[in-house]
């Protein structure tokens, strides 16, 4: 599929062997650290914030990206558990951002 827009890829991991449970329990705790990591390290708990704002972003973006491995991975675990097939998955989420205007 060629585009011009910007992609990230994740690899699978492959020293587990996760359920759809476990995944979304992880995808949970996950998301919480960066919720935690955008209102603690920007001062929105009312707590003084001794990093600088590279820090701060620093620790933000590898939550934001344990959040997105861990959901890649729970795509990962439907194709392998229950036969999803991930790149049609991805290409009715692509259509389905083009129609809504996201993108171009």
């Amino acid at each position: 599929m060629e585009n011009d827009y910007k992609v990230l890829s994740l690899p699978k991991l492959n020293n587990l062997t996760p359920s759809i449970e476990s995944t979304a329990l992880k995808l949970m705790e996950e998301a919480g650290e960066l919720a935690q990591a955008i209102g603690k390290f920007r001062g929105l708990n009312g707590e003084k914030v001794n990093m600088s704002e590279k820090e701060v972003l620093d620790r933000i973006s590898g939550e934001l990206l344990d959040v997105a491995q861990v959901a890649v991975s729970m795509m990962f675990v439907m194709e392998d558990t229950y036969g999803i097939n991930i790149e049609e998955k991805v290409e009715e989420h692509i259509n389905k951002l083009k129609k809504k205007g996201y993108i171009k």
